[in-house]
């Protein structure tokens, strides 16, 4: 049978107005200029309400109107569309509404915004499924623990047929043994890392100073580097103990996983602390259990919320990163060299000190007070992460915040691009005579730099702080780059030191270091767009290359 256009124009308006999803169209400025009945339905409102009078943004939430204006926005600006976003909507009579939100920006032949067309899906059942499923996780966990604890009862009385009595003397005792162990193996392995630092070191140096022909030396010395490599291992074994936990490793978009959390992280951390995500384009896959790659992060974010007691911000990154073998070598429990997945999660809390980081991964340490925590939150992270084949690092500063990297290893699937072969590390560029002033407060690592930098043939001038730096500047007029940290002790950062510098001799190049991710630097306001940073922890080839570049005037 064969229909009329008029009647096909209504067929198709009325399959617009009955969608299940709720459809709009708008301007730019986010005003709404056309909508399905469906969506009308769903937020309580009339037409001639809505359309013409009303902004999209008016229909948000207090908290999506921010993550609109912080995130959403800009990255429709950028890509022209985004797509399975959460946030909510408020209705006419105050309700929330749950919604999943696809958005394409249309443009004009000169590349001009014209309208932002938007489908909404319905996300109550979703959320309220969500809710009930960690609910329903947790409720497992707790079972599974309980049976845990009833079969260790049980094997503890079939096999000893003691008392109950004598069973909890040997719990306290027990607990009581191994926080002795760990105090003292604690204590031992903090000042057996200090003299193997130097012993490292000093086999490094030795390395690349040996000529070719001394092959009896360079054996001697290898065997020596891998006698102090197992000697780390034995330490970092004392320190930490995994979780022997079975894992349900499956193929998961990192990037999926973070931004499905966000509403969770948000209830977890309250109103007083701000969530930034920032996802990578094209992340790589990884291979991890996902349930707990979210216990991790989730671990992770309760204890920088703990952290910032009167707010902060937290900051959850996620990259494409390489490691190389001259970085995984120096590693006391090493991975494979290559792709990784990295998972940053950043805070702006009280940070910590050196003594308390070489502690946070042990079973059962906590800075919490009694009946705070358990001490095992970061030790869970630690063992996931290594029976993932991963790797874990923690970045801190007193007073300034911590960064807790996490790098899972890159899947590569028969779906995947084909594998890269492992990046070759940097060309060791050499220099020519140059002066460097290196500005670190941390002893040992101002040793390190001032040492290599010294070995790739600059001159260098080293001071403690800020005002020594800029007392040595003065005196030494040939000085070509100043490379310091971001945050210094004694009341001058590295930033307001770079200020100074620049206005006493502008132009003279200037590289920051820290050990903090790039995004949370660049939005703490601490790193401008266009300074130039060296991340830490950074390799001997990694520091050639850079500060070669930063003399030759490269643009990067």
């Amino acid at each position: 049978m064969k229909m009329d256009q008029g009647s096909l124009i209504e067929t198709a308006e009325e399959l617009y107005e009955s969608a299940p999803c709720g459809y709009l169209s708008t301007l730019p400025d986010g005003t709404i200029i056309r909508a399905n009945q469906t969506f009308l339905t769903w937020i309580g409102m009339e037409r001639q309400d809505l359309v013409g009078h009303k902004c999209f943004q008016d229909l948000l939430s207090v908290g999506a109107k921010i993550f609109y204006d912080t995130h959403l926005a800009p990255l429709l600006h950028m890509q022209g569309f985004v797509s399975e976003i959460a946030f909510d909507l408020t209705c006419a009579d105050g309700r929330s509404l749950p919604v999943l939100a696809n958005m394409v920006q249309k443009q004009d032949a000169a590349g001009r915004p014209m309208v932002h067309r938007i489908t909404l899906f319905n996300a109550t059942d979703r959320r309220k499924y969500e809710r009930e499923l960690l609910f329903a996780r947790q409720k497992a966990e707790q079972a599974t623990q309980e049976l845990k604890r009833l079969n260790e009862t049980l094997e503890e009385r079939v096999a000893h047929e003691v008392a109950e009595r004598l069973k909890a003397e040997e719990a306290l005792r027990q607990a009581q043994k191994m926080e002795a162990i760990g105090q003292l193996t604690g204590g031992i392995a903090h000042d057996f890392n200090n003299l193997l630092t130097i012993i490292v070191g000093n086999i490094e140096l030795l390395q690349r100073r040996l000529p070719e022909d001394a092959d009896r030396l360079q054996r001697a010395a290898d065997h020596a580097m891998d006698a102090t490599r197992r000697a780390a291992t034995l330490t970092q074994r004392l320190l930490a103990f995994s979780r022997r936990q079975p894992l349900d490793p499956k193929p998961i978009d990192v990037n999926k996983l973070v931004a499905g959390m966000s509403d969770l992280l948000r209830r977890t951390l309250g109103e007083v602390v701000v969530l930034e995500t920032v996802l990578a384009g094209g992340l790589w896959r990884s291979q991890a259990d996902p349930n707990q790659l979210e216990n991790a992060i989730l671990n992770l974010a309760v204890n920088a919320r703990d952290a910032m007691p009167d707010g902060g911000k937290l900051t959850i990154e996620t990259a494409n990163a390489r490691l190389d073998e001259a970085y995984v070598e120096a590693l006391a429990e090493p991975v494979p060299a290559g792709q990784y997945v990295l998972v940053a999660v950043s805070d702006t809390g009280t940070g910590m000190d050196k003594a308390t980081m070489e502690k946070v991964f042990e079973p059962f340490f906590t800075t919490k007070e009694a009946g705070k925590g358990t001490g095992l939150g970061l030790s869970q992270v630690y063992g996931f992460v290594r029976q993932s084949n991963g790797h874990v690092r923690i970045y801190s500063e007193l007073g300034e915040g911590t960064t807790i990297k996490i790098y899972l290893p890159r899947l590569i699937g028969s779906d995947e691009e084909p594998a890269e072969m492992p990046a070759k590390s940097p060309a060791m560029v050499r220099g020519a005579g140059e002066t460097i002033l290196v500005v670190e407060d941390e002893p040992d690592l101002r040793t390190y730099t001032t040492e290599a930098l010294r070995d790739l043939g600059y001159r260098v001038v080293e001071a403690g702080d800020a005002r020594e730096a800029l007392e040595i500047f003065e005196q030494h007029p040939e000085i070509e780059l100043l490379f310091t940290d971001v945050v210094l002790t004694g009341g001058m950062n590295g930033r307001a030191l770079s200020d100074e510098v620049s206005r006493r001799r502008p132009g003279l190049p200037v590289l920051f270091t820290t050990g903090y991710t790039s995004n949370a630097i660049v939005h703490h306001g601490r790193l401008d767009p266009g300074m130039h940073l060296i991340g830490k922890p950074f390799t001997y080839a990694e520091l050639a290359s850079k500060v070669r570049r930063m003399l030759d005037g490269e643009q990067f």
